[in-house]
């Protein structure tokens, strides 16, 4: 079991037309080892506006709910993964998390965002220039502990391995399905022993 050591406050972000309600067995789960957990409801939730404006939304709330000098822990679920490396690498979240998990997230594109023609979702096509620009500074994640959790039998990240990235620590998890990796007990507990690393330590110069 994780141990409960130097533990943050924990940021859920969701997915598209997702709200809340997806981390309906994960907060909890998390609660009961000692977490104090937040969620955000995204608005709108559908792609209709880009996920830097979504990400906007995560650096308010952030502001607004936790204390200057506290630093927090951010898990991200799919297209909320991406949200979060927006305000991780752009909005200033880099000095604030100091755990950062994705899970299922299209960090490298997905064939299915071609299904939905709005903005938020052209910025998770595969070689879109939102992604591009994010991966070209990627690096940046390692000041921090990063993990992507992803699953080979995802539908909706399209080809899977999209999830895989070349920094931090990647975990295959055999999982049924995308909406599952939120729910299983494998995923939550993995999820769970990213959130108990010991925190990096920034080397000095």
């Amino acid at each position: 079991m994780p141990h409960k050591a130097r533990q943050n406050p924990v940021l859920l972000i969701h997915g598209i037309d997702d709200t809340c309600a997806i981390f309906s067995r994960m907060a909890p789960a998390l609660e009961k080892l000692g977490w104090s957990v937040h969620q955000i409801d995204l608005i709108p939730n559908n792609g209709d506006v880009g996920l830097d404006q979504l990400a906007s939304q995560v650096a308010d709330y952030v502001e607004k709910t936790f204390a200057p000098n506290q630093p927090i822990d951010l898990v991200g679920f799919s297209m909320g993964g991406i949200i979060s490396r927006y305000y991780v690498q752009r909005l200033g979240g880099i000095q604030r998390v100091q755990r950062f998990v994705t899970i299922s997230s299209p960090h490298n594109g997905t064939w299915t965002a071609l299904l939905r023609p709005n903005l938020g979702a052209s910025q998770m096509r595969i070689d879109s220039e939102f992604l591009s620009a994010l991966n070209r500074d990627a690096k940046q994640l390692e000041q921090i502990n990063f993990t992507s959790i992803w699953t080979p039998f995802d539908s909706m990240i399209v080809p899977a391995n999209s999830s895989e990235m070349p920094v931090g620590k990647n975990h295959q998890i055999w999982v049924g399905g995308h909406a599952w990796m939120v729910t299983d007990a494998k995923s939550i507990l993995t999820i769970a022993q990213a959130l108990s690393e010991p925190v990096r330590v920034p080397q000095p110069c």
